[in-house]
């Protein structure tokens, strides 16, 4: 471990091997965490059910969610199953309300699971409480206590374990050069910026070494820089660290450049899980490539057509041949000719002489590149053009005409929603 550190970094600081030689001489700590069909369901509030059945015979109301209502209550999350190898790095993302956090929370021991099993280390963990699994949790809200220190915060926990006074002061001294905050450490933290406390959060929570670092939204109340510098910060910290992470966010940015792998949700529902490249490149339903992406993906309605063993997309008046390793997909699962919605990146689509007519609605400058916001038969479409390949402005009321590769063409079904390739 000391070899990997110090070639990564030959420059380490004292703290990072100090670190690495009290991980060392622990014990190894395993932390594989398994959720097999876990599910929660939140029971109905006394009178709450008749109150509801009532208020739809007499008057109907709008669906304000896409959660199953069953009669035991609302179910948060469903059919969850996922293995997480020791020591990765997995990001649970979504929108709000999709049953990211609450799942994080099950695996704390926050909420009670409702069915399924949750192992960590190979020891099932649905009744063992919070504080002996092992874990450590940071929370959106930094929840410091304000009328302690920096070092008094990041102390507290081993101090209710009984660690010995110079254990305690040398890991949290550790914890605090790591995280550059030593400067801080006999401060309260009213003293601090809001990105410092999030440093005293996560390093309260390193202090303990647990088996399973779980972070809840740690950057969501920072602004735009700081949420950069913190995401730097931990992707730093994963790296002197050896423990495994479960990372909740709904920001799509943070879960491509954190996760090792993502699990994207959506009403209780896993949707996909793959590497930050795999959801990328291949979506496997129109809610994922929606979401995955910034700017999001363009969507058309489109006709596949199969002749042979080729497939081609016709829109717009153009036809565009689909790559072999997109053919070879389709074949495999015997799709026939069926209209389509087309699916095409932003960055992939191209201002072209000949192609899908459109008219220039907006047209902003992000410095290396320009978003224009075209009307392409009554639909909005984004492309990116990189300011090195402009031969000239675009303005407003332009007529342009754009195209787009058959490799970087995604196809889904009408019916379902879901990537005919896969």
């Amino acid at each position: 471990m000391e070899t990997c550190c110090k070639a990564a970094d030959p420059n380490a600081d004292a703290a990072s091997v100090h670190l690495a030689e009290a991980v060392r001489a622990e014990p190894e700590k395993m932390a594989e965490v398994i959720l097999k069909n876990i599910k929660k369901v939140y029971p109905f509030i006394s009178g709450e059910q008749k109150k509801s059945k009532k208020k739809k015979a007499d008057e109907p109301e709008k669906k304000k969610t896409n959660l199953q209502i069953t009669d035991e209550g609302v179910v948060a999350v469903q059919e969850f199953n996922l293995d997480i190898k020791d020591k990765e790095f997995i990001v649970l993302v979504g929108p709000s309300g999709c049953g990211k956090s609450t799942t994080l929370r099950m695996v704390a021991g926050l909420e009670e699971i409702s069915g399924g099993e949750l192992y960590i280390d190979g020891k099932l963990m649905n009744d063992v409480a919070p504080k002996d699994r092992d874990i450590a949790m940071v929370f959106q809200n930094y929840a410091l206590y304000p009328h302690m220190t920096v070092y008094d915060n990041m102390a507290f926990s081993l101090k209710l374990r009984h660690t010995p006074k110079d254990e305690i002061d040398k890991k949290v001294r550790e914890a605090a050069e790591i995280l550059d905050i030593t400067q801080y450490l006999e401060r309260k933290p009213k003293a601090l910026s809001g990105g410092q406390r999030q440093r005293v959060a996560i390093g309260r929570a390193i202090v303990r070494a647990p088996k399973v670092m779980l972070m809840d939204e740690p950057l969501s109340n920072l602004d735009a820089k700081l949420r950069n510098e913190m995401r730097a910060e931990i992707i730093k910290l994963r790296q002197r660290i050896d423990t495994t992470f479960m990372y909740v966010t709904h920001d799509q940015t943070e879960a491509m450049t954190l996760g090792d792998r993502i699990v994207i949700m959506k009403d209780g529902y896993i949707q996909q899980i793959g590497t930050p490249q795999d959801v990328f490149n291949h979506p496997a339903n129109l809610f994922v490539a929606g979401f995955i992406g910034m700017p999001v993906m363009n969507f058309f309605d489109a006709e596949l057509k199969r002749e042979g063993r080729q497939y081609f997309v016709e829109i717009g008046g153009i036809r565009v041949e689909l790559s072999p390793d997109k053919e070879e997909r389709l074949l495999n699962n015997d799709v026939q000719s069926q209209p389509v919605t087309l699916g095409v990146r932003p960055e992939h689509t191209d201002v072209a002489d000949k192609g899908i007519s459109a008219r220039v609605d907006v047209s902003e400058m992000m410095g290396s590149s320009v978003h224009l916001h075209v009307n392409a038969d009554g639909r909005d479409v984004i492309i990116i053009v990189p300011t090195i390949d402009m031969k000239g402005n675009y303005n407003i009321g332009d007529a342009v005409h754009f195209t787009f590769d058959g490799k970087v063409a995604h196809v889904f079904s009408k019916e379902t929603d879901k990537n005919l390739e896969f």
